[in-house]
């Protein structure tokens, strides 16, 4: 292998896509993954781990570019965190996260597996986001060149609205145009970036916790709604009625407009209250014909357009004659239930998060359904043989856990219901191979399909079928 002191590798050829947006290499016997690389470049590579057998590291000098590759749209790739595979035609992305389902449902799952159906992408592959989070920062970042300019020139780092880089937690890259969220959307963040400017507001500080404000989070919706939300470090009342009337002036589709006054060392808002400060308080989204009242805090599929789609597919995998007593497990704000209640006797969801549960319960009523119930604790508290007797042994049961997968407490729990179909959600098809196998002691998987929701990322959804055997 052909390294320097700083354990960089030169002239290497990547020869195959590994997983999670990673490429590959093989050097001298020993497999390397790469980031920042797709099969076909040759490319010298700053290693960041070495072990016997593997190493990782990324890019950092392409000698020749590969055929597949495509030029990025975004001004910001390569130092921005997001879009990463910009530079992978759209069919070659889909033509990966295909592969990469099977290859973790057949290595990890060691399971019979049915042929899986052809990945479902999605229909718009840039401005499909309806939720941004944004972060100011007193600390802008400059790529090494840019900066070394700036320290030779005694210019001071400036400040920063965008996002935060890579491996670096106190460091925000100014972002000028993204294409991941539709308009007014930029429009929004570069105004609200240039009337902090003028009127001298300050921006957090991570390091030394000081500053106004923190963090902007934009959401849309499909039927044309439209929420702000200012994250502020302290309450200035003075200062947040001359920033929110101003932004309201220049952006009348603003629909609804909430600060959150943040005091804690980290950004999450999920422990505290966001403040209406003009409109409802929260949009609505409609999937088909079903609307969902989102708040400042509500979990919901962030690509509305193909969360449709995916819940179809679910719905599909479901086979609901209308019979059916539903179980909709790990069921946030209700959303899939709701989406499926038209095909159900019953929709009985249970959800660890009360304040979930409680949107999930407003959006049933929105919805006038009298026939869905949801229900606040651990699944495998809540569903055991007490709770049947009231509200019905479940005949399918979906389940759609966080990215570590269902905890295994779950897995028994489903294992002793012994639903007759299941139909598994996955964001992570590794963990969901590792619950198959499980699930494997009296499941078969009986369909598979991929969706993408989130293009030029590395991101893969998956639903799976399974009936007792």
């Amino acid at each position: 292998m052909r390294h320097n002191k700083q354990l960089i590798v030169r002239q290497v050829v990547v020869s195959d896509y590994a997983a999670e947006g990673k490429s590959l290499a093989r050097v001298d016997g020993k497999v390397i993954f790469i980031s920042g690389a797709v099969p076909g470049d040759t490319v010298d590579i700053q290693l960041t781990k070495s072990k016997k057998d593997w190493a990782e590291g990324r890019a950092i000098h392409f000698h020749e570019y590969s055929s597949l590759r495509t030029e990025p749209f975004c001004k910001h790739f390569g130092i921005c965190g997001g879009c990463k595979w910009q530079m992978l035609p759209y069919e070659e992305q889909l033509r990966y996260k295909q592969r990469e389902v099977e290859d973790h449902l057949r290595r990890i799952g060691k399971i019979e597996l049915p042929s899986i159906q052809p990945i479902m992408g999605a229909l718009e592959t840039r401005f499909y986001r309806n939720k941004l989070e944004y972060t100011f920062s007193s600390k802008r970042y400059y790529p090494e060149e840019e900066f070394q300019k700036m320290r030779e020139d005694g210019i001071a780092p400036q400040t920063a609205l965008g996002y935060h880089v890579p491996r670096y937690f106190d460091k925000v890259i100014n972002i000028d145009e993204c294409f991941l969220q539709p308009e007014p959307s930029n429009q929004i963040r570069n105004a609200v970036k240039e009337i902090a400017y003028r009127r001298n507001f300050t921006f957090y500080d991570i390091r030394s916790h000081e500053g106004w404000l923190r963090n902007l989070v934009i959401r849309t919706s499909t039927t044309g709604e439209l929420m702000l939300n200012f994250c502020l470090g302290y309450d200035d009342e003075d200062n947040g009625k001359l920033l929110f009337d101003e932004v309201l002036e220049l952006f009348p589709g603003i629909t609804t407009l909430v600060y959150t006054i943040n005091t804690k060392m980290n950004d999450s808002i999920h422990d505290l209250e966001p403040q209406t400060y003009f409109g409802p308080g929260y949009i609505t989204e409609r999937l088909e014909a079903f609307d969902f009242r989102i708040g400042p805090k509500s979990f919901f599929q962030t690509n509305s357009r193909q969360g449709e789609r995916l819940y179809q597919v679910t719905r599909d995998f479901a086979e609901l004659s209308g019979k059916e007593i539903l179980y909709d497990l790990y069921c946030g704000t209700g959303s899939i239930g709701i989406f499926m209640s038209k095909k159900a006797a019953e929709v009985v969801g249970v959800e660890v998060i009360e304040e979930a549960v409680k949107d999930a319960r407003i959006n049933a009523a929105v919805n006038g359904l009298e026939h869905a119930r949801f229900f606040a604790g651990d699944v495998s508290d809540v569903c055991n043989e007490v709770f049947f007797q009231e509200h019905g042994r479940p005949d399918v049961v979906i389940t759609d856990p966080p990215r570590a997968g269902m905890h295994g407490k779950l897995v028994s729990s489903l294992l002793e219901i012994a639903a007759p179909l299941v139909v598994y959600v996955s964001c992570n098809p590794a963990t969901q191979a590792r619950d198959l196998q499980l699930l494997d002691e009296k499941y078969a998987v009986t369909r598979i399909r991929p969706v993408d929701m989130f293009p030029h990322t590395h991101h893969i959804e998956n639903v799976v079928q399974l009936k007792l055997k």
